[in-house]
């Protein structure tokens, strides 16, 4: 296991909880580092980050919050995702995380690649956000 890709994978999922790093710059970060993506699943409170050329990072995340509600709620999960990307005021990763729960979302898939966001219910209801160009 490269130690080198799992500090900056642990320095990103903190720096995301601690709210000194948005979104973009953690893309930005594991890009360079050599990742393509990471999932996030809030029912085992884990973050998994894949390299390009290897095995997934598999770290413990906070528990978010809860159980995961049992409907998909696709505007609510549009709603935190729009509060996120412009900042709004008291916006915290960590609520975020409460919110999505709240919403019935289990966990998320991001692909640098694919320049997109899937967020995935308990019954595999999906929503998929694209990055900007």
């Amino acid at each position: 296991m490269d130690m080198q890709k799992v500090t900056v994978a642990r320095d990103c999922l903190v720096a995301s909880y601690a709210g000194t790093m948005a979104f973009p710059d953690i893309v930005q970060t594991l890009r360079t580092a050599g990742f393509e993506g990471y999932l996030v699943d809030y029912r085992r409170a884990v973050a998994v980050y894949y390299p390009e050329d290897g095995d997934g990072i598999e770290l413990a995340a906070p528990k978010a919050h809860g159980p995961v509600a049992a409907t998909f709620d696709t505007a609510a999960i549009e709603a935190a995702v729009r509060a996120a990307q412009a900042n709004a005021p008291g916006y915290s990763y960590d609520g975020f995380c409460r919110q999505a729960v709240e919403a019935g979302c289990a966990g998320y898939i991001v692909s640098f690649p694919g320049r997109r966001v899937v967020y995935f219910g308990r019954s595999a209801e999906m929503h998929t956000e694209h990055f900007p160009r």
